[in-house]
């Protein structure tokens, strides 16, 4: 983002925002955050692990946090384009409605199309475009048609938002050892790291979680740059085709590492979950996926956050996972 840094991003913005969130007209949920050990799911490390139900969301995912503060800040009726795979546009869809913008979504060919109908029904307009030609598509709208863009992971006010999950998983958890955070283009992991971090929780560990075919944010810390790459994974909403410049910067100060998981890792993470009660998207369930498979190190005897960030997936796409 040009002319906007991490500096820019402190904790009277994020207590700012967190307000602002909870107090959004759109009607934010203050998810729930469970002990593992309330569930039947299996775990073969000795510590304590608590899932924030971010399943549990209005539309369905933590996106709708980040589109609470954005829209806050925004004139209303104003038209507005956003690149997603689903979850951040099922959230801006929702909230065009409510504050009666026009907007519209460039999706990528490989989201279900199951999202783009339901994305559509709430009266925004879906373009389904190639993974690498979503920023072009979105410039020409910016350029051609004079829309205003709404980034959906490279914008400070939508990270603010999603920071108020890691001021919530705080208020149930002062000091967490470890906290596990799905990555795709880094919105998330880069609000809920600041959140935590600024709050003073200097020892606590946050680890990035992306497919091993998306990622992006991996890459970007190996480069030492913001990159990006022909990503391809199950986890649709895990694979934009570049990791954000705020994000990997916001990241590269509060994040202790990125670790991969495969997708057929993730595809047992999601049976896993649901054979548990829990109905959680490819996208939602990487972080259990990286703990559950033992990527994330040292969580022996450890106070552990684990964040299950979506739940939007249909019945037709859970046909196609093991039981």
């Amino acid at each position: 983002m040009d002319g906007v840094s991490a500096n820019d991003i402190t904790l009277h913005l994020l207590k700012e925002a967190r307000e602002t969130v909870r107090s959004s007209p759109l009607g934010v949920i203050n998810t729930p955050m469970i002990p593992w050990c309330q569930t039947t799911l299996p775990l073969s490390v000795d510590c304590n692990i608590y899932l924030k139900l971010e399943n549990m969301q209005r539309t369905g995912s933590f996106k709708f946090r980040g589109v609470a503060n954005q829209f806050a800040r925004r004139p209303k009726g104003g038209h507005f384009v956003t690149m997603s795979a689903g979850n951040y546009g099922k959230s801006f869809a929702y909230a065009s409605k409510h504050y009666g913008s026009k907007g519209k979504v460039v999706m990528p060919e490989t989201a279900p199309l199951s999202r783009s109908i339901l994305i559509q029904s709430f009266g925004v307009d879906v373009e389904r475009v190639p993974t690498t030609c979503l920023m072009n598509v979105v410039n020409q709208c910016i350029q051609v048609d004079n829309m205003t863009l709404l980034h959906s992971y490279d914008d400070l006010d939508l990270i603010a938002g999603h920071a108020s999950l890691g001021m919530e998983v705080l208020e149930m958890m002062p000091e967490p050892d470890v906290v596990v955070v799905c990555c795709g283009g880094g919105g998330l992991l880069a609000g809920v790291a600041a959140a935590i971090k600024l709050s003073g929780c200097d020892k606590t560990r946050i680890y990035g979680v992306e497919p091993e075919g998306a990622c992006t944010m991996y890459k970007s810390f190996i480069e030492k740059k913001p990159v990006g790459m022909d990503t391809k994974s199950i986890a649709s909403g895990l694979a934009p085709p570049f990791a954000g410049a705020l994000p990997y910067e916001l990241c590269q100060r509060y994040v202790e590492g990125i670790v991969l998981v495969s997708d057929e890792e993730i595809k047992a993470a999601v049976s896993s979950l649901y054979g548990s009660g829990l109905v959680v998207e490819p996208s939602g369930c990487a972080a259990f996926a990286a703990i559950v498979n033992n990527k994330i190190p040292e969580l022996e005897g450890k106070n552990v956050v684990c964040i299950l960030s979506g739940g939007n997936v249909g019945k037709d796409e859970l046909a196609n996972f093991p039981d």
